[in-house]
């Protein structure tokens, strides 16, 4: 009598470039009143409101550009749930706590593993390294991020983490630097003006996508001209 089950040798191979499946109804709001409670009145400039805006962004910024904007924004909601700077400079905390997150949420499998690359490559490393981000929604998420780095509200986050971590606001006698390595930025410890020059001056030519792009001129344009009065303001004192 022939055997109608099929091989596992012959089973079809699953499709890499299937749409993921779709996510529970109300899987969003769960993780976002869950990052919320946790980030309520953080005080470095990584708090909820960030994490709020970095979501909103993404969202509109996969719409432009033809990303699943569900996967953006849950990528977006837990891309700052284990920052490095937190955690001694361990930059695999922020993966495995979303991974554990979405999974006690019951998010499906390949939505964590498309989340969690995300949230993995998402960060900056240093003026002289290059992290490419593979997916389309992870560089929406990426631009979103970054835009929040930059022009007013990049502004304050800045000197905000700046006084967390107990660094001056400027020193003319130390100059910045352009971190060759992720090990270099990491252990820097300059003040906070050099990070503009270390890093925010450098995002608006770091977007991946054209709408990040574009909302990135005027943001990019006042930080320069807040430096400029800072700079004169200080030297005129």
């Amino acid at each position: 009598m022939p055997n109608d089950t099929p091989s596992p040798m012959t089973a079809p191979a699953p499709n890499p470039s299937a749409p993921p499946p779709p996510l529970p109804s109300d899987l969003i709001a769960r993780v976002a009143a869950r990052i919320q409670a946790r980030f309520s009145g953080e005080g470095s400039g990584h708090d909820w409101h960030h994490i709020d805006r970095v979501r909103r962004l993404a969202r509109r910024i996969a719409a432009a550009e033809g990303a699943d904007p569900e996967i953006a924004e849950l990528a977006a909601l837990v891309h700052d749930i284990a920052d490095w700077k937190f955690h001694g400079g361990d930059d695999t905390i922020g993966p495995r706590e979303a991974e554990g997150l979405l999974t006690e949420e019951g998010a499906p499998a390949e939505v964590i593993a498309a989340v969690v690359e995300i949230v993995r490559t998402i960060s900056f490393k240093g003026a002289g390294v290059h992290t490419a981000m593979r997916s389309l929604e992870g560089q929406c998420v990426q631009d979103a991020d970054r835009l929040d780095a930059i022009g007013a509200i990049g502004i304050a986050r800045c000197f905000a983490y700046g006084g967390h971590a107990g660094r001056p606001l400027y020193d003319p006698a130390v100059a910045p630097v352009m971190h060759a390595s992720a090990e270099a930025y990491k252990a820097a410890k300059g003040h906070s003006l050099n990070h503009f020059y270390e890093k925010l001056f450098l995002l608006k030519e770091r977007m991946n996508t054209a709408s990040g792009r574009k909302l990135a001129e005027k943001r990019h344009q006042f930080m320069e001209s807040f430096v400029s009065r800072f700079l004169e303001e200080w030297e005129s004192a």
